[in-house]
């Protein structure tokens, strides 16, 4: 007599028959004939259910029944390296008054997983993904600090790595032995006649630091294709084990307790010749099944994105409303046009970057920022700016010689990052409060420049917030924490200028939030105060309706949400002078900032700042 299924269990089948005609279908389409390996897919998703603990599943179910929960107005996102905020995961867990503190409730630990030291790429060359690196403590010690985080309503996001292993992996390990079957799992060339084939097409990621797209190995005599680093081999999704063993470990980390899993380079995981390799049909068919593959064993699990291109390209990462991808995708456009407005001051590319995002459908959720771990990449709309005569490598020249201090007027304190020669492209490094001049007012011990610096600081995140989807924060600009330049005499670093945001967290600095007349008390409590605002008031959700307000001044961008019966109005000024914003909206409202009854038309704001004003 079989025993009678747990209502777990029967709530699993009920989503598997829900999907599995279509799971089935995409995954014959990839790899045809190999329904051996279907079924073992399925096997493999049965056993991580059945493992997944009990608090897991409820959460699951939770979020089951609130679809919608991630496109409210009270998700705040903070990114951050573990041992640079606090040594180890148990310190990060001691940490979460301080989290908690900064309204945030979304919490991106930076890669964390096993990777070679000298060779780790930031720790996105991973070497076991399974096991976390030994200084940072172990997989119990991040099962322990999830755990800690969902009591206080935190969820976690993880970065998982789909296009490569370090070579340091088992498999490479195992591939360079001569083991076929390892060798299978990435893409080896026994001479150059293929791999030159596919460079004629393909473009490269690091072409100054790292270019070509193949990497010689003397000890096999062969090639290996290594689109990012020599050292991050690619891996061959035509091989259904390789995709079946990936969902295994994202299974893995989710059942750790990530909430979310940041899918890194995934337009990059196809690889076919004739092609640019990137962006190919089987890599959205590879994402929908790893959407289905959540949905029906942890529905509680987002998966984000990563897609550092320009907006066509990016937005069919979501899928459709009917077969969904990704949960979210990253902004990067939003947040790369945000700093070439505070370059030229000029807000019209920004205006239209926000027209274009106000009309996608409000089921695609974006994740805004300022910066993050990575560079500044300059993919900006050229062919919408020579409208307006500005080319495409000057310009790239101007924007990054005004942020790293090069122009007569600039105050930014940028470095450069990739800088081709031939080219004259390079991308861009910093912290924000850096580019906006609060390291230069402070070495010139500047007092009135200081207070400004800090008010650019938090005028930016004023206009993060009040963009639809869910902002994240870098941690250390809630306290204009500045460039790091100790990198420069780490022989481990000192080749990636990336690390001059990535410096450590300035607990020193964190104490000042409370000393009235330092930066750090007037940043944090500003963004404190926006924060607050923004978590209880329904007009920051994603469906609200969104217009762009003609201010009738360049340098002042104005924004305006509405939902039901509440309505913010947003300006920001982008210039050094005050400006007056030329709107005409109806009725009184209040300036969330001031108190102050405020009349929506010819509103003054000041230089460099912004104004938010609520009516209800």
């Amino acid at each position: 007599m079989k025993a009678k299924k747990s209502q777990a269990e029967q709530r699993y089948e009920k989503r598997l028959e829900l999907y599995y005609d279509e799971l089935k279908w995409l995954y014959m389409e990839l790899y045809p004939e190999r329904s051996d390996q279907f079924e073992n897919l399925l096997y493999r998703m049965q056993e991580a259910y059945h493992v997944r603990k009990p608090n897991l599943k409820k959460l699951d179910e939770s979020r089951a029944k609130n679809t919608d929960w991630y496109k409210k107005s009270d998700l705040l996102g903070m990114m951050l390296y573990t041992d640079a905020f606090a040594e180890n995961l148990n310190g990060v867990k001691k940490r979460l008054d301080y989290i908690e503190s900064c309204h945030v409730n979304y919490l991106h630990l930076m890669p964390l997983l096993a990777s070679p030291e000298g060779r780790s790429d930031g720790g996105y060359a991973v070497a076991d993904f399974r096991s976390v690196q030994p200084q940072l403590g172990t997989m119990k010690d991040l099962e322990n600090l999830t755990g800690a985080c969902h009591r206080r309503n935190i969820c976690v996001c993880l970065d998982f790595v789909m296009n490569h292993t370090s070579e340091d992996h088992e498999w490479a390990k195992r591939a360079r032995q001569g083991e076929r079957e390892y060798m299978d799992r990435y893409y080896f060339y026994d001479n150059y006649e293929l791999p030159a084939e596919f460079e004629k097409i393909v473009p490269q990621v690091f072409p100054t630091t790292a270019p070509g797209n193949f990497t010689w190995l003397p000890d096999m005599g062969k090639y290996v294709m290594t689109t990012f680093y020599p050292y991050q081999w690619d891996l061959n999704y035509w091989n259904p084990v390789v995709l079946n063993e990936m969902i295994d470990n994202m299974l893995y980390l989710a059942n750790r307790g990530i909430d979310i899993l940041r899918l890194d380079a995934v337009p990059y995981i196809w690889k076919q010749l004739g092609t640019s390799c990137r962006n190919l049909p089987q890599v959205h068919s590879i994402v929908r099944i790893m959407r289905i593959v959540t949905e029906i064993v942890c529905p509680g699990v987002l998966l984000l994105g990563e897609i550092v291109m320009e907006p066509s390209k990016v937005v069919p990462y979501f899928g459709t409303i009917e077969k969904p991808e990704c949960h979210l995708l990253y902004n990067v456009t939003t947040m790369a046009t945000t700093w070439h407005t505070v370059a030229t001051k000029d807000v019209r590319l920004l205006k239209r970057q926000m027209e274009i995002i106000s009309h996608l459908p409000k089921d695609y959720v974006f994740l805004n920022y300022l910066r993050c771990h990575d560079d500044i990449g300059w993919g900006l709309d050229y062919e919408w700016l020579e409208n307006f005569s500005i080319r495409e490598i000057p310009h790239k020249q101007y924007l990054n010689d005004y942020l790293t201090g090069k122009c007569p007027e600039a105050v930014g304190r940028g470095e450069l990052y990739n800088s081709d020669p031939v080219s004259k492209d390079a991308r861009l490094c910093g912290t924000t409060a850096s580019l906006c001049g609060l390291e230069k007012a402070l070495y010139e011990q500047d007092e009135e420049e200081i207070r400004k610096a800090a008010g650019w600081v938090i005028m930016l995140h004023a206009y993060l917030l009040v963009q639809s989807g869910i902002p994240v924060l870098y941690c250390g600009d809630e306290i204009g924490q500045l460039n790091d330049y100790s990198y420069h005499d780490d022989p481990m670093k000192c080749e990636d200028s990336r690390y001059l945001h990535r410096g450590k967290f300035q607990w020193d600095l964190q104490k000042k939030i409370c000393e009235e007349g330092t930066s750090q008390h007037q940043i944090f409590n500003a963004l404190k105060e926006l924060e607050t605002f923004r978590a209880e008031h329904k007009v920051f959700e994603a469906q609200a309706d969104i217009e762009m307000l003609e201010t009738y001044d360049n340098a002042i961008l104005g924004i305006k949400r509405s939902r039901d019966e509440e309505k913010l109005i947003a300006l920001f000024n982008f210039s050094q002078e005050e400006k007056t914003a030329w709107i005409q909206e109806d009725g009184l409202y209040t300036d969330v900032m001031s108190g102050e009854q405020k009349e929506s038309k010819a509103v003054l704001v000041p230089a460099g700042s912004f104004c938010w004003l609520y009516q209800v």
